[in-house]
């Protein structure tokens, strides 16, 4: 997979992620471990800040829930909008974590 598939791959699932539902930067290495190759937390972030305008970026969190730097207050707006459990300062990650294994809506 090339770095350009990788990033169009990270767009796609992300626009997977139901409302009020979140999956976190290394979830989204995970599940796209396998087919590319490639399983860093860091650079889904990256690709996320450079190129995520377009997709529900706020469904992306980190491990602990915390939501996109620098982008929280529209973040929490934009969860709370759709139901998304929260805790605290950020998302209750137990509650709110999705899986493109999981049968339902948005899944292909």
């Amino acid at each position: 997979m090339t770095p350009d598939e990788y990033v169009e791959a990270v767009l796609s699932l992300v626009e997977r992620i139901p409302p009020g539902r979140v999956m976190s930067y290394g979830a989204v290495a995970d599940a796209l471990a396998e087919v590319s190759g490639r399983a860093s937390a860091r650079l889904v972030g990256s690709i996320m800040a450079r190129h995520g305008g377009g997709v529900p970026w706020h469904r992306v969190v980190n491990s602990a829930g915390r939501l996109p730097p620098g982008h929280e207050v529209e973040a929490r707006a934009r969860l709370r909008a759709e139901g998304t459990p929260l805790r605290g300062d950020g998302v209750d990650i137990r509650a709110a974590a999705w899986s493109p294994t999981e049968p339902g809506p948005g899944r292909d």
